[in-house]
């Protein structure tokens, strides 16, 4: 009688380990999230969105203040659409900007929110206007060789084609 005693503590202990981790495995791969605050939905449109992932963070001055709830594509404008859940408390006047930031060089990406200075602040439906794209960084890698290749090219040319 004993040792079947012990055997249930130790299986319960087993099966609330095998919880947390499952919990914590949720929590670092940004798929679970546990925010009972009131929110209210913004769109925003971006030509290039990159790498950014629904649930992925929505931040104002480095807090945290929504998620990206959708992400679509509009076949008519031919642009990303991203539905945005904000925070009750996170007001923002209509002229804000939306950006997709990257945490870190090679980190997740996130929409950064700066503040305009309209009177009226956003409500549930409204779209941000004024948005900045995801740089990616091939894009950039190419334009990088591209202008050193025009530059080798400009530089063979002035001297005749001799180095």
């Amino acid at each position: 009688m004993q040792s079947s005693r012990h055997d249930a503590w130790v299986g319960l202990f087993v099966l609330i380990g095998g919880a947390a981790l499952l919990f914590l495995a949720l929590k670092a791969g940004n798929l679970l999230s546990l925010n009972f605050d009131e929110t209210y939905q913004v769109t925003a449109r971006f030509d290039n969105i990159g790498g950014l992932k629904p649930r992925a963070a929505v931040k104002s001055a480095g807090v945290v203040i929504g998620r990206v709830e959708s992400i679509d594509f509009d076949d008519k404008t031919f642009q990303a659409r991203v539905t945005i859940n904000l925070n009750k408390g996170a007001l923002f006047p209509k002229d804000s900007s939306a950006k997709i930031l990257t945490a870190g060089l090679l980190g997740e990406q996130y929409i950064g929110l700066e503040p305009g200075a309209d009177e009226k602040n956003l409500v549930a439906g409204d779209v941000i206007r004024q948005t900045q794209s995801a740089v990616v960084l091939e894009n950039l890698i190419g334009q990088f060789i591209n202008s050193k290749a025009s530059d080798m090219g400009s530089t063979a040319s002035a001297t005749g084609g001799k180095p």
